[in-house]
């Protein structure tokens, strides 16, 4: 494999961090980065020890932490392989796609597949307490991380917020942010998630096959008063999304 694009002497012996840290950081920037694209296999031990002029010892113990995390694996017979790098969902945290993607030091994007006022979608009304005579703004995207499609994302909004978010581009927009600076805060969200498998038309939008797993995310926020801002339906594909969930006794 070529070193080319990769950057020597990138540890400081005189840091007041570990040598296999700072390996480690480096190594991960290359994952993120796509240096070292998913499926491909990293240099060998003897390669990285030249590269960064570290012991075999230095070298194994970073690639070890980040086999652990789930970035590398290493196959017996072939050297270590890049991984496909899976996001991972706090249950603990009020936050967007695009903030989740992004903190794993990706690049978020979003096609938008529509964007309309429906008055007939009487359950999502329900769930947002609007009377029967108003309209509710669905929106439907499909979500990306570095280009490679991760969910199908299906939100309401009440009337009155989908006007201000049909005056931004739905393709890029970041629901939370534009709301808040519009003065309209979100206060907390009860979400559900289950198993589901993938029709051929969802199988279709995330370029997978029909019948795969997905994990089916339900939030239903609520404002600083109290009321019902949003409900959205958001399907991950089960080998690119995880959540995790902190818990204490």
């Amino acid at each position: 494999m070529s070193n080319e694009h990769f950057v020597p002497n990138a540890v400081d012996p005189n840091k007041n961090v570990s040598l296999y840290l700072q390996v480690k950081d480096t190594l991960l920037k290359y994952i993120q980065n796509q240096t070292w694209r998913a499926h491909t296999l990293i240099p060998t031990e003897q390669e990285l020890m030249e590269l960064f002029n570290v012991s075999r010892t230095t070298i194994r113990q970073a690639i070890t932490m980040l086999v652990q995390e789930g970035l590398l694996e290493k196959r017996q017979g072939k050297g270590t392989i890049v991984l496909p790098m899976k996001l991972v969902g706090n249950l603990g945290r009020l936050r967007g796609f695009a903030e989740e993607v992004m903190e794993r030091g990706l690049i978020p994007r979003s096609q938008l597949i529509r964007a309309e006022f429906i008055s007939m979608l009487s359950y999502e009304k329900s769930m947002l307490q609007i009377p029967d005579n108003e309209s509710v703004l669905l929106i439907e995207r499909i979500r990306f991380a570095n280009d490679t499609p991760i969910a199908i994302e299906r939100s309401c909004w009440p009337e009155k917020i989908g006007q201000v978010l049909m005056k931004y581009d739905l393709n890029s927009a970041k629901y939370y942010e534009i709301l808040e600076s519009n003065n309209v805060f979100l206060k907390k969200a009860n979400e559900k998630i289950s198993a589901i498998n993938a029709t051929l038309h969802e199988a279709d939008l995330l370029g997978i096959r029909g019948g795969e797993a997905l994990l089916e995310m339900t939030r239903l926020s609520y404002g600083i008063d109290g009321l019902p801002m949003e409900f959205t339906r958001t399907k991950f594909r089960s080998d690119q999304y995880s959540y995790d969930i902190e818990l204490t006794r």
